[in-house]
């Protein structure tokens, strides 16, 4: 069984590469796009993947932040306490980081088993203008099209522009083969994080 994976990143132009990657045994398909602008590197970027879960299954992994640690590709999520499932847009969640402070993550979009977007910010304060977004697409009773997109397009906060640069289409597929490995994996078992 082969899994498909498209890279894109959006703006007002672009060019595409392509190549394949093994991620713990199946073959997987890239489609990168990369685009540029005047103004830098692309501030949205997007990864999308074919995943053989149901898309509930799927959205459970995303919208409970005890679990987003699991599969962060970033490797900057370390703990969110039990209990914050998100149900609906104005929930806040909050999330301990790997460094050891703490964002408190503020919903702007949310459709049960199908979209989920948050801003983090420190605690108190307002979102900064970055946004971690989640789309579920079922593709059938077992299989699902999940897109994963970083959109620093509002940032202001010029101090973190350069973890924005570094949060690219790698990263998002990180974490999108991290959440396959769970979601794939027999109720009951714990997959390991896959290396990429």
């Amino acid at each position: 069984m082969s899994a498909r994976t498209h890279l894109r990143s959006r703006g007002p132009s672009s060019t595409a590469t392509g190549g394949t990657e093994d991620w713990n045994g199946p073959a997987v398909l890239c489609l990168a796009v990369q685009v540029t602008s005047h103004e830098g590197p692309p501030r949205r970027v997007s990864a999308s993947r074919e995943i053989a879960a149901s898309p509930e299954r799927i959205f459970e992994l995303i919208a409970e932040p005890a679990n987003q640690p699991r599969w962060d590709g970033n490797d900057n999520l370390s703990e969110a306490a039990a209990g914050q499932r998100v149900r609906s847009k104005g929930d806040v969640f909050q999330m301990r980081l790997t460094s050891g402070g703490t964002r408190d993550n503020h919903v702007v979009d949310f459709a049960e088993g199908r979209r989920i977007a948050w801003k983090p910010s420190e605690p108190g304060q307002a979102p900064p203008g970055h946004l971690w977004a989640w789309e579920l697409e079922p593709l059938g009773s077992s299989r699902t099209l999940v897109t994963h997109t970083y959109d620093w397009t509002e940032l202001v906060d010029e101090k973190r522009f350069a973890r924005a640069r570094a949060t690219t289409a790698d990263k998002l597929e990180a974490s999108l083969a991290r959440l396959a490995a769970i979601a794939e994996a027999p109720d009951g078992q714990v997959a390991p994080k896959p290396t990429p």
